[in-house]
Parts: structure tokens; sequence; C-alpha cells
């Protein structure tokens, strides 16, 4: 590995608990910003601006919260709770919207395309689909996802045999989930029936979209698999890399304009690691968090990346260290190892932004 060059991130404080996921908005504002979600076993989950300045809280939830997401205007967010609730929220008051209750643990959330529906993932194994308007109304409890007799193992009630980590639209009415079951399944969110699936060879610890290049990004045991987002119907999969490591990676993300990299993140480690695409190999590796970190993901410009970690905190990476751009222009060449502190008024207040 070529010497590389510092990477000093910003460390944005303020939750109280393990930061477990991350989640920028999917689209740059006209102006360039974005907005930056996290979700943390204190149950608040906080809103950042692109330069990492606290923006305010989400207080309602009464546990940890596993999951969070913005829709593609940025002006509301949907939850994932412990305390067997997703919440839809808006991102300017941070008012709740609407709650959706479940029978179970709520582990994964994800917006429609158009953000008329929510999908949701549980511990109880069951996908669910909730349209926003209806539940609005009627406060419904989604319709749930259920295996047919043509599927692998026959007709079920469950939508995956373990826990369900992550669930993610791929198209107007086109889902994916993934589970502790090892199994990525597509659904037909029209007839609520799975289209196919993909078994691999260990429990998924998480799958996120790379929407630029229609990837599905996946964790599983000590590799990561780059599998194309749309359903491969009856036909096989066709094939995809997947990258094998000696530790075992929590979360990765693929460069959203340089599919030539990604970063990953460790369940056994502090570190985190940007590797090549094509080969697998290591290009940079840098330590800032105290803990595990759990969550990663590149922003929607490919200037930085955040990740989230057991010690409480996101911190802020710039994709090539030195390059003015948001808060850096500012950062002392000499700041201490482990960052430049940057809290950004997170004080746990319900703080939003204005209109």
């Amino acid at each position: 590995m070529a010497q590389q060059q510092r990477n000093v991130p910003l460390t944005c404080s303020g939750h109280t608990r393990p930061v477990v996921h991350l989640s920028f908005s999917p689209h740059l504002e006209q102006d360039g910003s974005y907005l930056l979600i996290s979700s943390c076993k204190d149950g608040n989950p906080m809103l950042r601006d692109w330069k990492g300045d606290w923006l305010g809280t989400f207080i309602g939830h009464k546990g940890a919260v596993w999951s969070t997401r913005l829709d593609t205007t940025g002006s509301r967010a949907v939850s994932g709770s412990a305390d067997f609730t997703a919440k839809l929220w808006d991102t300017f008051t941070g008012e709740a919207l609407l709650t959706l209750p479940h029978p179970h643990i709520v582990r994964s959330v994800s917006f429609s395309p158009r953000g008329t529906h929510i999908l949701s993932g549980s511990q109880d194994k069951k996908v669910r689909l909730f349209d926003v308007e209806q539940a609005s109304t009627s406060g419904g409890h989604g319709a749930v996802m259920r295996r047919t007799p043509g599927s692998p193992g026959g007709a079920k009630q469950d939508s995956h045999d373990g826990t369900v980590r992550s669930v993610l639209w791929t198209g107007d009415s086109e889902g994916v989930s993934a589970g502790e079951d090892g199994v990525i399944r597509w659904w037909d969110l029209r007839t609520l029936s799975p289209t196919s699936s993909l078994r691999l060879d260990a429990p998924v610890t998480s799958m996120e979209l790379s929407a630029p290049h229609h990837t599905l990004v996946i964790t599983s045991g000590k590799t990561v698999s780059f599998i194309p987002a749309s359903s491969p119907g009856s036909s096989a999969p066709p094939p995809y890399p997947i990258h094998s490591f000696p530790f075992t990676p929590s979360s990765a993300s693929l460069h959203p304009l340089l599919p030539d990299r990604y970063v990953v993140g460790s369940l056994t480690d502090p570190w985190v690691r940007v590797f090549d695409f094509q080969t697998g190999e290591e290009k940079e590796v840098y330590k800032g968090h105290h803990g595990p970190v759990h969550t990663v993901e590149y922003s929607p410009d490919g200037e930085m990346y955040a990740t989230g970690s057991e010690d409480g905190t996101i911190r802020l990476w710039q994709t090539t260290p030195g390059k003015t751009y948001g808060l850096w222009q500012a950062v002392d060449p000499s700041a201490a190892q482990n960052g430049s502190a940057h809290n950004g008024n997170a004080n746990g207040q319900q703080q939003f932004r204005q209109g």
C-alpha cells in the first residue's frame, strides 16, 4: 500500500450510545448541500447538514433506533426502532407526522422513490409495506410480504427465516430485503410476492443501495458483495464481485462517482478502510474511533464519507485529504491524531431548520 496522506476527520458528537446507522439525503440540493441523519441506541435520531453541523434531534422513540432514511426531497425522514414502531418525521420542524405500529423490533426502513410508501423490516422476520396516505387516516399495520408456493422452501407466512436486517427500494414497484438467514429476496410490491432470491454463505449484516451504479453493497460474514440491484427474475444472478477479508465487515459503501473504491467498517476493530473495487486491495486505512465502526456511507457528491461507531460519535472523512471542502479548509494539519472536534451544538434539544 502506497504512502497515504494524513486524513483528519471531523468529529460530530451528541449521541450518548453507539451509532448504528447513517444515511445521507439521496440527492444534492441546488446549492450543492445535503443532509445526514444518524440512528443510535440512545433512541434519538439526529439531523446534520453537509458540514456536520447539528440541525435537530427527533424526540419521540422509547427504544434504540436501528435505521433512519431521508426521502428524495430531504423534507421527511423515517425511522425504525426497538420500541416496535416506525415513525415519519418532518425534517423542518422535527414533528412526528405518523407512527406505524409493529409487533416486534423494527430493524430497517426505506422510502419509495416518490415518498408515497414505506418498507420496513422487522425482528419478527417480516417485511411490511405501508401506504403513507392510507396509514395517516387509518393507522394501518402494513401489508406483509409472504413467500408463495413457488418460492424456495414453499409458501411461508414470514418473509425470511431470520431477522430482516435491511430493506430497500430498487424501483417504483420493486423492493429487496436481506435477512440473518443469509438470503437476499426481491419483491414485486404490487402483488406482495417474491420474484427471486439469492442465498449467501453467511448471515447478512448490512445492505445498502449504490443508486448511481444500481448496485447492492452487502456485508455478510467476512465478505463484501456487489450485486446488481434489479431482480434477476427466474434466472440466476449474473456473476458479481465478492471480496473477502481477515476481519468482519459491518457495513460498506461504494463511491457514487468513482466506481474504483469503496469504504468498509469493522465489527472487530476501530479502523476505517478504503479498498480498490477491482482488486480488493487495501488502499487506505485510518483510525479515529475508539470502538468498532458499525456504519459507513459516502456523501452523494462523493467528497467525503461518514462513519458511526460503538464510541457514540460520527466522524466525517475526506475522500481526497487536504482538499478544501466544507470545514476542512480551516483544519489545522497539526490537529490531534483522533481528529478535529466538531460537535455542531448537538445539545439534544429539538431545534430544527427553518422551512
